[in-house]
């Protein structure tokens, strides 16, 4: 089962604003594993970024007019989803902004049957907590220590442990012979694996232990 998690950095909030996309971050799972296939892009929205966004993921106006446009890159990124399920966490948001550079460019939409959000399955599963991907991340104590600000690839990487753990699948982690899980990642995985050490009592142990049953034995008998 190939899904995609997906984010999205944008100018601003609303789509109504005429806000748009900035950044797009994509990575596959394969079986709740992620595999070496990624989509990402910095995207020139033609227009400023706000205030409020930049503070958030640090793109400015200079940077960004450099990159492609959205109509550049839009078969790829739409090749990339097709016929895969895509997670994305408030997913209201990203989809807002997608289907309005969709519409923009007359392509069909995305549709919501497609997309599992991760903060409605968090709001089902904890009601009344928080529930942001940095909640979360502190929950089941992923390291987000990367996300100084908010940049689409890094949150698409925590999101993928964030679901994981949502969805209760961490055996599925341990299929290490999908396409590609780094060293790093293996050891990060097993670190979240519970196992007990077996301990092997040595013969000079088994007799100290026959010795103190038969002390006890004697000890009772006598009580």
């Amino acid at each position: 089962m190939k899904e995609i998690i997906l984010d999205t950095e944008t100018t601003g909030l609303d789509v109504k604003d005429g806000h748009r996309i900035v950044e797009i971050g994509c990575l596959e799972l394969d079986d709740f594993v992620l595999t070496s296939k990624k989509f990402h892009c910095y995207l020139n929205p033609q227009r400023k970024v706000s205030e409020k966004a930049l503070k958030i993921h640090g793109y400015t106006d200079e940077f960004l007019s450099k990159q492609k446009k959205f109509s550049d890159i839009v078969d790829e990124f739409l090749e990339f989803i097709k016929d895969k399920k895509l997670i994305i966490h408030n997913a209201g948001f990203d989809l807002s902004h997608l289907n309005n550079e969709l519409a923009i460019l007359g392509k069909d939409k995305i549709v919501k049957s497609n997309v599992i959000d991760t903060l409605e399955l968090a709001r089902n599963k904890y009601p009344g907590s928080q529930n942001s991907l940095d909640a979360l991340c502190k929950r089941y104590k992923i390291d987000n220590s990367k996300r100084v600000k908010h940049t689409a690839l890094v949150d698409c990487e925590l999101l993928s442990k964030v679901y994981v753990n949502l969805t209760g699948q961490k055996e599925p982690l341990l299929k290490f012979e999908n396409d590609y899980i780094s060293t790093l990642e293996k050891k990060d995985l097993m670190e979240n694996v519970y196992c007990k050490k077996v301990v092997k009592p040595s013969e000079n142990d088994l007799k100290l232990h026959k010795q103190f049953l038969k002390s006890s034995q004697k000890k009772n008998y006598f009580n």
